[in-house]
């Protein structure tokens, strides 16, 4: 008996780099997914409604359905890690596990955009600084910065053709979102050049070119390209 098609639906948003993550995975493993758009600048993300789905009021959140019970995942980084065990073999985002220290190499990188970039650059974190009387600009510079050196480090002994070593990982599907947002504070990616040649070589792939924040159905008009 053939197996179930899985059906899965991921609450997003076209600038969000957390959602970025999700869609560049989801292509590189080929699962179909349908979407809600939930925008983040009118604030639907804070409803009651959107509360009950995510109580971290955030996207994404990625919603199996196939299941005989829904559930949904409100973290990017928990949803990567369930695709990757879900569908290991399917364009797998991590070494094998007997490459122990590779695998750890990679959640390390995957770390530093997560937990020591996105954070402290998102955008409620961007209106709190407002709110301070800073320049919110000159906040995310120097913790992108910070934590891009960081990244640029740990490539001079893990990089090959991509992140760690010649294979696509769950490093580099975060580092392109990663990227894809901080062109907005004038970030010189001159002075990380493995990381920016790991960007370039992801940009090139046909599932970054389709999650595109640039390519989304929500991607107001005066931004889309086709």
């Amino acid at each position: 008996m053939a197996s179930q098609t899985p059906k899965f639906h991921l609450h997003t948003y076209f600038r969000s780099s957390c959602s970025g993550r999700l869609r560049i995975a989801l292509a590189l493993k080929q699962i179909p997914y349908t979407t809600t758009v939930t925008n983040l600048l009118k604030d639907e993300q804070l409803s009651s409604t959107y509360a009950a789905i995510n109580p971290s009021a955030s996207v994404p959140v990625l919603t199996r359905l196939d299941t005989d019970t829904s559930f949904s995942i409100g973290q990017s980084i928990a949803a990567l890690e369930y695709l990757e065990e879900a569908f290991p073999g399917v364009h797998p985002l991590l070494p094998a596990p007997e490459r122990a220290l590779e695998r750890a190499q990679v959640r390390t990188l995957v770390n530093i955009v997560a937990c020591d970039i996105q954070p402290i650059t998102n955008r409620r974190i961007i209106l709190a600084v407002q709110q301070l009387g800073k320049d919110p600009a000159e906040w995310c510079r120097h913790f992108i910065e910070r934590g891009f050196a960081a990244y640029e480090a740990t490539l001079e002994k893990t990089a090959g053709q991509f992140s760690v070593g010649d294979e696509i990982t769950l490093a580099d599907v975060c580092l392109v979102p990663a990227v894809w947002a901080v062109e907005r504070f004038s970030v010189d990616l001159g002075k990380f050049p493995r990381l920016k040649g790991v960007f370039e070589e992801m940009s090139g792939t046909e599932a970054v070119r389709k999650a595109h924040w640039r390519r989304q159905e929500d991607t107001p008009e005066e931004f889309k390209e086709s």
